[in-house]
Parts: C-alpha cells; structure tokens; sequence
C-alpha cells in the first residue's frame, strides 16, 4: 500500500513539471487571452482526509539553492516529432534542492545515508497531519488579525 501510494506521489510530481511552461515546450495556448486554467485540479484523499498539493511550479527564476539566478533552463526537447524523431522526447537536470521538496534524513545525517534512509523509505503518515490553510492576498502583510 505504501509502495502504490508513494508511486503516486511521484507520478503526480512528474506529471506537475511535465505541463509546466518551458522554452522546450512552448504553449499552444494564449492563456494570457484567454480564460483556460490548463492545469489540473488535484484532489486526492489519504486516510480519510484531503491532501493538498503546496508543490511551487518550476520556472527559470525561481530560487535554487547555490544560485543567486534560479534554476535557469532546466526542462529540453532534445528529440521531437516536429524534427523527424518517432516521438518525443524530454530531458530535465535541476538542483535536488530546487523547489518544495522533502530531504531524506540521510541529507543531515551521513550514518543515515549510508543505511539507505532515502526520501522513499518516509512513512507517510510523518507527511501528512493536520493543518491551517491561511488564505492572505498578494502584496498583503499577514498580521494578528488574519487568525
């Protein structure tokens, strides 16, 4: 069970960064004209309760840990059909520090690390708990008052 859940997890990761905005994938879509929300709503149900995804999406700038300039380009279309390949084909290399993420305890802790406590060896229940989605607007401070 924990196995089909975490392939999930990661299915759904993958396909997240698979629809972002890229050079390498350029929109067919004028969504800045348009009223097209071209990502899909998530909602996913774990021992009885909602999950939410906080995933940030992955653009160019975004901060990256050791750089002051983002990512940079981090997703390319080395083979495409629109260039004579059968198929096409994706590459994406970025920091595993880049983005929301989960470190694995052997990130801190070199004996850890040399256990194979790797990121998919969590149990998903120290993941998921309760919590307070506090809805502030853009360019608003959050003060007292918001509670």
């Amino acid at each position: 069970m924990k196995s089909s859940v975490l392939l999930l997890l990661l299915c759904a990761a993958v396909l997240t960064v698979a629809t972002l905005a890229s050079e390498a994938y350029p929109s067919g879509y004028d969504t800045a004209s348009c009223d097209v929300d071209l990502l899909p709503v998530r909602q996913e149900v774990y021992d009885g309760g909602r999950i939410f995804d906080i995933s940030h999406r992955y653009t160019p700038d975004m901060p990256s840990f050791d750089s002051d300039e983002g990512i940079g380009q981090f997703l390319w279309l080395p083979q495409s059909m629109k260039n004579g390949s059968i198929a096409n084909n994706s590459e994406m290399k970025m920091q595993t520090h880049t983005g929301t993420h989960v470190d694995a305890p052997g990130h801190v802790f070199d004996h850890y690390f040399d256990a194979g406590f790797d990121v998919d060896t969590l149990d998903l229940e120290v993941l998921n708990g309760p919590a307070l989605l506090v809805d502030v607007p853009r360019n608003k401070n959050i003060t007292g008052m918001c509670f």
